[in-house]
Order: structure tokens, then sequence, then C-alpha cells
């Protein structure tokens, strides 16, 4: 059954991006970024009765969302805690709700200082062939991993690291007028970009993601409750999943120039029944420049392989004809959220609430991949 139009998120909350919060513990930060989204919402905490919490980055899912639920004081119905990207939790929460399991589902992760803890990847199985994973050794995060994508995209269609660079100059310009943003009052250019020191051949640093503490929530209820709580819900039209990982390593199988956008962006959009040039604005994970341009592509706005040339002939800020992570997405905002940024940034479009940055013409339909 569709889930079209009949949830909408009406409360969101961020807290600006920072190297570290000095003093603080990551549940603190969480509860201020809630507390924000409940202010937003002009709801109190006792009107939520489900929660999704994605735990920082190392820490166990196990129980999390029970540990936040007594933190800030609620009995939720419904709680999980998800290792998943933010746009994940808002179909969730609106899957949740039609199930009956709960009306108002409260969406928050984050990252800030807590104790130390394992880290995040484990040894390959026995069974992993990882010539050409792991060919030289784990790499840090994903940059090894995604720096394949950017040469084998080179190879495949000609993508040039200045038309890469783009990615990264057009999201430091959003995030010039986003006061959240890490990299907000620091400007740069394409030189900038190709200036900046090798991480993994090809990528540069200022093509790479920006490690921050934060935190950011949204809230999702139901359309009825949504229409008498604001005078701009934003209404869920579609959502997809898909993976397509291989099982021989992190890479995405087939080709790895093809992400799993390929089937979850056609299945979003078919329930939404509308299609990717009807879009006002995207909000796209962005932990790499390249990733914001093969999904771009596998999303249907630009035809494979082409994403290098489209870059060179259309302004992606928020003022552009085709805006991209207006906020500055995680490579200037930062990355303290695992994408909730991009969803917190489309409500703040939606609502015509982003001061300083603010999509023109009243945008209405928004495309978030997380």
């Amino acid at each position: 059954m569709s889930l079209r139009g009949q949830t909408a998120i009406v409360g969101y909350g961020e807290i600006p991006h920072r190297r570290r919060y000095e003093n603080r513990s990551y549940m603190g930060l969480f509860a201020d970024a809630v507390a924000i989204a409940l202010k937003n919402a002009g709801i109190r905490k006792e009107e939520i009765n489900g929660l999704i919490a994605e735990p920082p980055f190392g820490l166990p899912s196990l129980g999390f969302a029970y540990d936040f639920a007594e933190y800030i004081g609620i009995h939720p119905n419904y709680a999980t805690a998800l290792n998943e990207n933010a746009a994940t939790f808002i179909s969730t929460a609106a899957a949740a709700i039609h199930a009956g399991y709960a009306d108002t589902v409260l969406c928050i992760n984050g990252s800030g200082p807590m104790p130390e803890t394992p880290g995040m990847y484990a040894p390959a199985p026995d069974h992993v062939d990882p010539q050409f994973v792991e060919l030289y050794g784990p790499v840090v995060a994903a940059t090894g991993w995604y720096a394949q994508v950017a040469r084998r995209h080179a190879h495949e269609y000609g993508t040039t690291d200045e038309q890469r660079a783009r990615v990264s100059v057009d999201q430091r310009f959003n995030a010039q007028g986003n006061p959240n943003a890490f990299f907000n009052g620091q400007t740069i250019t394409a030189q900038d970009v190709l200036d900046s020191r090798p991480i993994a051949d090809p990528l540069r640093i200022l093509e790479c993601v920006m490690p921050a503490q934060g935190a950011a929530a949204t809230i999702v209820t139901t359309a009825e409750k949504a229409k008498a709580l604001t005078k701009s819900p934003i209404y869920l039209l579609g959502a997809g999943q898909h993976n397509i990982r291989a099982e021989h390593g992190n890479t995405w199988g087939g080709r790895i120039t093809n992400t799993p956008a390929n089937i979850s962006a056609r299945i979003a959009f078919e329930m939404a029944e509308v299609g990717p040039n009807d879009m006002d604005m995207w909000q796209m994970y962005d932990c790499y420049t390249i990733t914001v341009m093969v999904t771009l592509e596998d999303a249907g706005l630009i035809p494979k392989g082409m994403a290098g040339p489209w870059y060179e002939e259309h302004d992606t800020t928020w003022k552009g004809d085709f805006p991209v992570n207006t906020g500055g997405g995680q490579l200037s905002n930062g990355q303290s959220t695992a994408g909730t940024t991009q969803v917190v940034e489309g409500i703040r479009q939606l609502k015509g609430e982003a001061d300083g940055h603010q999509v023109p013409d009243s945008p209405e339909l928004c495309f978030v991949n997380t």
C-alpha cells in the first residue's frame, strides 16, 4: 500500500555543526535538537509516542532508543534504533504511523563527545577477496572506495577533476547563507579544490566530507494532525529503498559507477506520481563529490556519465537553475548526522525558512537521497 500523502513532517531542529562541543555529552546535544524540533512543531514532548534514534558512529544500536527516551523523559509506544541514514528515518516513521504503532514519531541522530569505542569497521570475512577492495590494506573511512568510483567514472565517461571541483565550490557557496554550517564564512574557488591536499587519488581533501559534532531531529505525524499543527506541513509523497552492495566487499554490485538510486529513486517517484524534472531542488548524500554526481545520474536528473559536463553547464547553488544541497551538504555544512542535514535543509526550504539561502519562487517539491 502507498504511503503517498498520509504523513507529514511538522517540526525540525538542528544545532550548529562544530569540530567539537567541549564539556557536553552526545545525549545532551541530541536533546538540544529535540527541543528545537518540538518548539518548531508547536507540540509538547508528551505528545510523542514514537521514536526512531540512531546512535553516534561506533556505538551499538541495541537499546539506544529506549535509553534516549528515558533521557528526555518520554514513554513511546513504538521505539527503535536504526543504523541507516536520515531519509530512511522519515519513511520508517511513516510506515510505523501507517501501521498504527504511533501517530507522532520523533526521529533523532547526530554525534558528539563520547567514550572511546571500538572502530567502525570489522575485518573482512574469510570469504572476501580483497584484491580490488583493500588492495593496500584498510583506508580511512570510505575514502578509498569512493576514490575508485571517481577514477572509474573518469575512465568510463571522461569526468575531470575540474568538473568534480564544481560540486565542492557550489556547495561551499550555499554554506555561506547557513549559520549552522561548519564552513560558514569560509569560501573556496575551484583552484582551491584542485590545489588542496590529495587524500586518495583522485580525491582531494576539499572533495571529502567534513567530520563534525552536532545533532538534528525531525517530527513526523499523520496528515490529519499535521493540518492542525502547522500552516506548512511537509508531506511525504514517495519513498524508496534498495541495496545492491556486492557480496565480495564494500563496493556496489555490478559497475561501481552505479548506485542503489537506480532502483530506489524510481520507486519513490512512482509512489509520488512525479518525476525528476518536477523537482525544485535536490538534497543528496555527499560524503564525496563523486557521490553527488553518480547519484544525481542514477536518480534520473542527468543522463548516465554526463554529470561532469552537466555541472559545467548548470548552477547548483541555492539561487541557480538546479539547486543541490542548498545548505552546503555534508561537504560544507558538516557530517554529524549522516544525512539528516539533507532532510532538515529540504524541510527548511519547503517551509520558506531558509533565511540567507532560500531557493526563490517558493519551492514545492524536493528530492532527498541519503
